[in-house]
């Protein structure tokens, strides 16, 4: 009876240690992710399951008992919300800072992209939900700013996300979208895109926040410790700068 219980302690620990670390990751980090995920894995020998979507369906997933191990938002509001209402283990961190851009496939002159989007030559402006995605929020901040927002809000087509954002740019659905400076970098093909930075003096600073979620205390909360530890490394910092972020 004892080796049959210490067999299965056994067991349940190597199958504990087996779990993936599982991180719930914003629509805009999720190609830079896959940069930081190979070199943390090469570092530490821990595997990442990554899932990606907009801050604020991850947020509702947590909310509704999705198993993440760890939250990197593309804010700070949705992480501080999950820790203050007991879903994190400790308040959460800034681990980069987003930069807006406005960016099109189509041959447009972006440089004065504020007039532009009143023309006719714009037929569709893509932004991201602003409810759901905090780029989308600035992107609404900035529009606002200019007094932009209800003059082209028939012509806006609203993502769920910023992936879904760069999805209606590349494809054409849009003429122009509000999107993050890290496409840039994410895509092979960046050279066909024209893009412009849109001035961070006119939305709030994107402070992307990461969160160790309750949930990794069933078996990941010493891997989850590692990452967040990593997250705040030269060498990741490196790899967010080369990604188009800035680093806090």
């Amino acid at each position: 009876m004892k080796k049959l219980f210490l067999f299965l302690l056994l067991v349940l620990s190597l199958t504990t240690h087996a779990q993936p670390l599982r991180v719930a990751v914003a629509a805009n980090a999720q190609f830079v992710i896959k940069a930081l995920q190979a070199d943390f894995k090469k570092k530490t020998g821990i595997e990442i399951e990554v899932i990606a979507g907009s801050s604020g369906k991850l947020t509702a997933q947590i909310k509704n008992g999705a198993p993440y191990d760890v939250f990197l938002s593309a804010d700070m509001d949705f992480p501080n919300a999950l820790y203050k209402e007991g879903f994190g283990t400790n308040p959460p961190k800034v681990y980069a800072l987003g930069s807006l851009i406005v960016c099109s496939t189509s041959d447009l002159e972006l440089k004065n992209w504020r007039s532009l989007l009143t023309t006719n030559k714009v037929n569709k402006v893509a932004v991201a939900n602003p409810v759901l995605a905090p780029y989308g929020k600035a992107a609404e901040q900035a529009l606002r700013h200019y007094r932009l927002w209800n003059k082209i809000k028939d012509k806006m087509v609203l993502g769920e996300s910023i992936s879904q954002v760069n999805t209606y740019i590349s494809a054409g659905v849009a003429s122009v979208g509000f999107t993050t400076e890290a496409l840039i970098y994410e895509r092979p093909d960046a050279a066909k895109l024209k893009w412009v930075k849109v001035d961070p003096r006119v939305y709030d600073e994107i402070k992307q926040g990461m969160l160790i979620l309750t949930h990794a205390k069933k078996g990941n909360y010493d891997k989850a410790s590692k990452f967040f530890s990593y997250l705040q490394s030269p060498a990741a910092k490196q790899l967010f700068k080369k990604n188009g972020y800035r680093i806090p």
